[in-house]
């Protein structure tokens, strides 16, 4: 393994994809806010990932590693949202909440990837001070 490839940097890596897959579900589902019987899509989070990476562990054996593609997040359908009479059942103050929060999860793993390199650039510079 090298420096660079840590547990800690896959799983930050797992959550920039995640977040940016998410981002895309929101804003197409805002964007068909006024779209007759257009169905509410969201992204199944992959709850745990970050702290198992941080406590270096790996899955256990037979399930999918952070690198398979079937470990990839997918869209799906969002069932018991009030529908409106068009069969649409987006909510824009729904969206906007997990708009939000997404952008919250986003920024702060963009943090913990500046402190991961800042770390790596100060053990590279011997601890002195990074300009």
């Amino acid at each position: 393994m090298s420096m660079i490839e840590t547990p800690l940097m896959r799983g930050l890596e797992r959550v920039l994809d995640q977040s940016a897959l998410r981002h895309q579900v929101i804003a197409t589902n805002l964007a068909n806010v006024d779209t007759p019987g257009y169905r509410t899509r969201d992204v199944r989070p992959f709850a745990g990932e970050i702290e198992q990476a941080m406590a270096g562990g790996e899955p256990p054996f037979g399930e999918p590693s952070f690198a398979q593609p079937a470990f990839t997040p997918v869209a799906h359908e969002i069932r018991g949202l009030m529908e409106r009479p068009d069969g649409n059942n987006v909510s824009v103050d729904r969206e906007s909440l997990l708009l939000a929060q997404n952008q919250l999860r986003f920024t702060v793993a963009v943090q913990f990837l500046k402190a991961e390199f800042h770390r790596l650039t100060s053990a590279i510079t011997g601890g002195g001070s990074t300009s």
